[in-house]
């Protein structure tokens, strides 16, 4: 693809499903959760297709690949572009190399980087196995025309992206007058108690939050600008973390250090939709009473893909 291409091409959508998910179990990107049998995966797809992206990445681990192709690949190909990105403990630069003993993957900041060779325009990136509602596909499909410098982050409200049965990981964020991200404070145990909401820290220190903050739930926009920066960062966590077995770099914490040193503008795309995931296995019948509610109130067909 040449530069003239890449300027006009509506976004990509990369899907970051690599994961299996320790806390749920198994490969829930294709668990179904819709009256047909479709996943999250689908309603993801389907509202990214209709708010104008052009292209799927799916970025998957080669183990996973045949039967990721089979259940969920094959069944878009026919109705827009798809390729695919890996994600492997051993794509690192050199001279680093694997420690003996890891299997954690290295966190998001990797998942998106993995993609640098496949996508050459506007994208956004999304988890496969949470519901962002189609106003969220939208805002990063009006964001992400082509001549964009500023990248873009979809912000939700934090009190609609808890679970009832744990604590969850959020990136809580401070943003200026404009709506540009200022900062995102990674909290790592946020969970109801009672009437409250609060986060424990891994020293015990408890934050009380009012559950309006903006969060981020790692729906992003960036232009191909963002690859040469994230491998930056990157490197940067290999020289400090290359022998740890288990830290990760996540997507967040590096976009706020972009922030910080003044190398990256982020828009925050404040949305009212519903966010909901399956972060632990408890969480599924809500997922699927959800998605029903949706379609009895005409956001969705009652078979996405006829």
């Amino acid at each position: 693809m040449n530069a003239n291409q890449a300027s006009t091409s509506p976004p990509t959508l990369l899907i970051l499903a690599a994961g299996m998910g320790s806390r749920y179990g198994g490969l829930k990107q294709i668990e179904s959760v819709g009256p047909a049998g479709e996943a999250i995966i689908d309603y993801s797809i389907y509202d990214a297709l209709r708010a104008g992206f052009g292209r799927l990445v799916f970025l998957i681990r080669k183990d996973i690949e045949e039967r990721f192709r089979a259940s969920v690949g094959a069944h878009f190909e026919n109705r827009v572009a798809v390729d695919y990105a890996f994600q492997e403990l051993d794509k690192i630069p050199a001279p680093f190399t694997v420690p003996t003993g890891r299997t954690k993957p290295w966190g998001t900041t990797h998942a998106i980087l993995m993609a640098a060779d496949t996508i050459h325009e506007p994208f956004a990136a999304i988890n496969a196995d949470d519901f962002y509602g189609a106003q969220s596909y939208r805002l990063l499909a009006e964001h992400l025309q082509p001549g964009v410098e500023d990248y873009a982050m979809v912000g939700f409200i934090l009190r609609n992206t808890l679970s009832e049965f744990g604590s969850v990981a959020r990136g809580v964020c401070r943003i200026d007058a404009q709506n540009y991200l200022q900062g995102v404070i990674e909290m790592t145990a946020i969970a109801r108690d009672g009437e409250q909401i609060r986060n424990t820290d891994a020293e015990g220190h408890i934050t009380l939050l009012t559950g309006n903050e903006p969060v981020s739930m790692n729906m992003w926009g960036f232009t191909p600008r963002i690859f040469p920066q994230l491998r930056e960062r990157f490197e940067a966590f290999l020289r400090a973390n290359s022998t740890d077995l288990k830290r990760e770099c996540y997507i967040p914490s590096t976009i706020n250090e972009l922030v910080s040193a003044g190398a990256a503008r982020v828009e925050v795309l404040r949305t009212s939709d519903p966010w909901f995931g399956v972060t632990y296995r408890e969480d599924h019948p809500r997922v699927v009473e959800s998605i029903r509610r949706l379609i009895r109130a005409g956001a969705y067909p009652e078979r996405l893909w006829r």
